[in-house]
């Protein structure tokens, strides 16, 4: 069983976006310069980062539903 928190998934993945957004940047700047395979590298890079952030959220939102979920139903 996973035993992170919902907070510590979603500090996951805020922290996952935060390279993601790195990675972007230099894609873009490597790009600019020409330099193709290492724009391709960091877009690559950028989107595992994406891809883990996504779990972090889903699995946030899963604990949340889990250990939070006292809402009347109508």
């Amino acid at each position: 069983m996973d035993a992170k928190t919902h907070k510590d998934h979603h500090e996951s993945a805020a922290d996952h976006h935060d390279s993601a957004a790195h990675h972007h940047r230099e894609a873009a700047r490597h790009y600019q310069a020409g330099n193709h395979e290492k724009a391709a590298h960091h877009a690559h890079a950028a989107h595992g980062h994406v891809v883990h952030a996504t779990h972090h959220a889903d699995e946030a939102a899963k604990h949340h539903v889990e250990h939070h979920d006292d809402h009347d139903e109508d």
